[in-house]
């Protein structure tokens, strides 16, 4: 079974593992929201196309974290069967990072509103995602990885 159909992983579910962040990739129809972050140089990424995510709070798993933060971000709720995809990986410190993805119907654009972070938010396609100048380069690769799976 693909990463695209299986269920998600319990590891994902778990809100006693240490799980640093969680990001998505929430594609409706064939773009996906970005959402240009606040050009302050103490932020990681500063004036960058970020994905929907953020850290983890006390008492969260992954999903619960990526759910949260697309409906504070972009104010699309989401519920886990929404998410086909799910891996985990390590950042640079060594953190548990998880990224997600969903397919939803093109019609659910006319939901998104921003939320307190960022400049603005745009679609993109994964094509233009993958050679945009102002992409986080660690997200190119793991949306090459989403794609390749």
């Amino acid at each position: 079974m693909s990463e695209r159909t299986a269920a998600l992983p319990p590891e994902a579910l778990d809100r006693a593992r240490l799980v640093y962040g969680a990001k998505a990739l929430i594609f409706l129809g064939p773009r996906f929201p970005v959402i240009l972050r606040d050009d302050i140089p103490t932020i990681p990424d500063p004036g960058r196309f970020d994905l929907p995510g953020g850290g983890r709070d006390p008492g969260e798993s992954a999903v619960d974290c990526v759910l949260r933060e697309a409906c504070e971000e972009l104010s699309l709720k989401l519920s886990p069967s929404d998410l086909h995809y799910a891996r985990s990986y390590l950042d640079p410190k060594g953190r548990e990072v998880w990224y997600f993805a969903a397919a939803l119907p093109a019609s659910r654009i006319a939901e998104i509103r921003l939320g307190d972070e960022g400049q603005s938010w745009q679609m993109m396609t994964a094509e233009d995602y993958l050679c945009h100048p102002l992409a986080i380069a660690s997200f190119q690769a793991r949306l090459a990885d989403y794609l390749a799976s």
